[in-house]
């Protein structure tokens, strides 16, 4: 494994780990999520450079509006949550009182 996909995977990985153990504010978790989708961006972007596929040069593009349609909806999400519950701590959302 060459360094460069060591770092791709690692930083996804921590991404998650992040994701999965700093569930306290809505904004931590979007903020992972964003780093998620950037460090598939980067991969996906250079391998379709690597093997000279033109393809498969949309997929980049797709996948990179789709986490700025996601990142628009959290961001949507945030305002919506802060205005209503006075703050983004995850704790305090419960989806049975909406």
């Amino acid at each position: 494994m060459s360094p460069l996909h060591f770092s791709f995977y690692s930083a996804f990985t921590f991404s998650s780990l992040g994701l999965a153990f700093h569930r306290t504010h809505l904004i931590s978790a979007l903020l992972c999520l964003e780093s998620m989708m950037l460090s598939m961006f980067i991969p996906l972007s250079t391998w379709s450079v690597e093997n000279m596929t033109p393809s498969f040069t949309l997929v980049p593009i797709l996948m990179l509006a789709f986490s700025a349609c996601e990142a628009g909806t959290g961001l949507a999400m945030l305002v919506a949550s802060s205005r209503t519950h006075g703050s983004d701590h995850l704790h305090n959302l419960n989806l049975l009182q909406c």
